[in-house]
């Protein structure tokens, strides 16, 4: 019983830190936008990344994939972008609820780009969950918003790092994978701020640092997580990333999702455990 316990406490933690840092960076852009909000978040992790694997530097620095890292860390790079800026103009708890339609996703690109079979329940799944997205999007009415795009871009590009990382995954250590992605953003986004740089308060700086801390300690738990359990274990606990930003939402900025988001929000992560719950029954125990 413990073993399947701790790897859910972790994933469940991953998801609250990861949470609670894109709070701390809707809080942040008030004072500092949302592209050095976003350097802020990869400079930091990047620096304790660095730390952490220092000892061993010549065993994760090196890499099997370079072309494949790169894609993944710009991937990854593009999701985090969207995301910072559709929650900068969002809630939060819409935000995540559209980006919720990644579960799905990957299962549709493990499919079409890693040869995994999908069968017709699965497919109603990816339906369903689009679906579920168009309800919280609403095109065509006076609630939508240009803005409303950018999380859906964020999950697609969040699903292709998945899928790369799934395919590296296989002979790459997931520090490795953590390394490379944290310097790219580093990297790419020092560059930028360097010709748009905004002065930082004491507090905005205090906030950069909770920003890290919440993004490195969310990615440890997550690799622990997954090391531990199994992903099929694990992955429907994603989904409580909607609790905890609908009252992050709540707490700081007085903001609670509408009903219709709500109800977006349920079909969306009902599509998502059908899935899963599709996934395992068709296991041979």
């Amino acid at each position: 019983m413990k073993a399947k316990t701790l790897p859910i406490l972790l994933m469940i933690g991953a998801v609250f830190c990861f949470a609670s840092m894109d709070a701390t960076a809707k809080y942040l852009m008030k004072e500092i936008g949302p592209a050095q909000t976003i350097w802020a978040r990869y400079t930091v992790q990047a620096i304790l990344v660095t730390l952490l694997i220092l000892p061993k530097i010549n065993l994760y620095g090196r890499t099997k994939y370079p072309k494949l890292q790169l894609l993944r860390s710009f991937a990854l790079m593009m999701a985090t972008t969207l995301f910072f800026f559709a929650f900068s103009r969002l809630g939060l708890a819409e935000a995540s609820a559209i980006f919720n339609v990644s579960p799905v996703l990957i299962t549709l690109g493990a499919f079409l780009f890693l040869q995994e079979k999908i069968g017709p329940r699965r497919l109603i799944g990816i339906i369903v969950s689009l679906l579920g997205a168009l309800i919280i999007i609403r095109p065509g009415s006076g609630v939508f918003t240009i803005y409303a795009i950018l999380p859906l871009g964020a999950a697609i590009f969040y699903s292709t790092y998945s899928l790369v990382t799934r395919f590296v995954g296989t002979d790459e250590s997931p520090w490795t994978s953590l390394f490379y992605s944290a310097i790219f953003g580093a990297i790419c986004y020092s560059i930028y701020i360097t010709f748009h740089w905004t002065p930082m308060s004491n507090g905005a700086l205090v906030l950069t640092i909770i920003i890290g801390l919440f993004g490195t300690a969310g990615h440890i738990c997550l690799i622990r997580a997954l090391t531990l359990g199994e992903a099929s274990l694990v992955a429907p606990f994603i989904y409580t990333n909607l609790l905890f930003t609908t009252v992050w939402g709540l707490v700081l900025f007085g903001n609670f999702p509408d009903y219709l988001t709500i109800f977006g929000a349920l079909i969306i992560v009902a599509a998502g455990i059908y899935v899963w719950a599709r996934d395992r029954a068709s296991r041979p125990i």
